[in-house]
């Protein structure tokens, strides 16, 4: 009997982590009664450096119910690293690792497709929407964006997936055979190579709490997986410093032209535009070098992704520690 893992990353959701863990353990149910998993699967929850109560609803849901872990990140690593730390520390325990946020707004009962899709000998499924409709203009226009540009500098995503998705086994040990600090996992996922589908479904407006990416932040992530996976940006600026060039040469030709024929006007108004056109492209090109150099910088020093304050996957050991030490 196939087990499951659902793992989800939490960062302040305590408005509504209570009725994400009363659904999960239902669906849970559900799946067992039909018999497509096995009665020791587990929903594991993973705080991500929360400020609020979130760690406490997750060891209470963990007391009261055997199929309820929790695990504890010693600060915020980031939403991708909690993902990591979640599957990394289940796929000794899992046959397959479901991945999803703790909002809600995935259709949580998409689950059982997936799971008949690890049936069918998928290692790989990925959750994709149908549509946008629940997000603002800017939003949506903004994300169908960077899918394009993604894929047209040759970097494999799947249109419209974010990190809803199940992965076998086997998928999560050669996941984490990448060692890069920067884990970008919507680029990373379709480059290891095994069986792949997709599960279509509709997304919810969040219930409770608010977005975990607002505008900049998403912009941000963005950029991180753009350099991740491509030298097009730094190339791009090299183009655009040869076009400069040759641009300023024919402006040149033309400035001693009007020089020879006696035309010459005095001024600065082209001066001064070409030197903020040069100094502006200067200014980013330098700024998309330290990108990369910054990127370079983080692996070479090979910290860790995330570190684990508590980890009660392993009930037995965390059960002999006080349970004031471990709320806190």
């Amino acid at each position: 009997m196939t087990v499951l893992a659902i793992v989800v990353p939490c960062y302040n959701e305590q408005d509504i982590l209570p009725e994400t863990i009363k659904q999960l353990l239902s669906l849970r149910q559900q799946l067992v009664d039909e018999q497509l998993i096995s009665k020791e699967s587990k929903i594991v929850f993973v705080d991500d450096g929360s400020r609020d109560q979130t760690w406490t609803i997750i060891y209470k849901a963990c007391l009261r119910h055997e199929e309820v872990k929790g695990i504890k990140l010693a600060g915020n690593a980031g939403h991708q690293n909690a993902l990591l730390a979640g599957m990394f520390a289940v796929k000794g325990a899992a046959h397959c690792i479901v991945t999803m946020d703790a909002d809600l707004q995935d259709d949580i009962y998409v689950v059982r497709e997936f799971v008949q899709k690890f049936h069918d000998g998928y290692d790989i499924v990925y959750g994709v929407r149908r549509k946008r409709d629940v997000d603002s203009y800017m939003k949506r226009w903004t994300a169908e964006t960077f899918y394009r540009m993604m894929n047209r500098i040759g970097v494999k995503l799947i249109y419209n997936h974010a990190d809803y998705r199940l992965m076998s086994r086997r998928a999560v040990e050669a996941l984490q055979q990448f060692r890069e600090v920067n884990m970008f996992l919507r680029g990373v996922v379709p480059l290891l190579g095994f069986p792949s589908t997709t599960v279509y479904y509709d997304r919810k407006e969040r219930k409770a709490g608010v977005t975990k990416y607002p505008l900049m932040k998403m912009i941000r992530f963005a950029f991180d997986g753009l350099t991740s996976f491509s030298m097009m940006p730094i190339r791009f600026v090299s183009l655009l410093g040869f076009c400069s060039f040759f641009i300023s040469v024919l402006f040149a030709l033309y400035v001693l032209f009007l020089k020879i024929t006696g035309h010459t006007e005095t001024g600065w108004t082209s001066l001064i535009m070409s030197i903020w056109l040069v100094g502006g492209l200067q200014l980013i090109a330098i700024g998309l070098v330290g990108e990369y150099i910054g990127k370079v910088y983080k692996e070479t020093k090979q910290r860790p992704r995330y570190i684990v304050d508590i980890d009660l996957f392993n009930w037995p050991v965390v059960a002999k520690r006080d349970e004031e030490q471990v709320i806190s």
